[in-house]
């Protein structure tokens, strides 16, 4: 059951990781070209806020509660090095890399800032009912 936990919360890491990237792409790509959905502010807001959140995290040099919980569950069941569910081994491999805390920080931080200049060059607006 534990395994079954622990690849779900992977599979919701992995989903949280598109929407970040995936949501500022649309943002970027949406923006110059007059998507509405680039301009609702709920979705904007959501973005934003994990973003800061993300990057707040690596600043005070903590995981991701996700990451925590994940590697807390695989512990209960016993996981080592090498038993892995099939979820697991892909999805841990698109996720997670090795490199300096620093890196972290900084790519998260440039992330951040890319977020908010899109905010600032893109904003969104409360949609008014019609």
């Amino acid at each position: 059951m534990h395994v079954l936990l622990a690849d779900a919360i992977l599979m919701l890491h992995f989903a949280v990781v598109l929407f970040v990237v995936g949501g500022q792409l649309v943002v970027l790509v949406g923006g110059p070209l007059g998507w509405r959905v680039v301009r609702r502010f709920g979705l904007r807001l959501s973005h934003l806020a994990l973003m800061g959140f993300i990057a707040l995290q690596t600043w005070l040099g903590e995981l991701c509660p996700l990451t925590v919980w994940e590697q807390s569950l695989r512990a209960r069941a016993g996981q080592g090095q090498y038993d892995e569910s099939f979820i697991e081994h892909w999805l841990s491999r698109l996720l997670f890399f090795e490199a300096p805390w620093w890196v972290f920080v900084a790519a998260y931080s440039a992330f951040l800032a890319l977020v908010v200049l899109s905010w600032w060059r893109w904003p969104p607006r409360r949609m008014t009912a019609a």
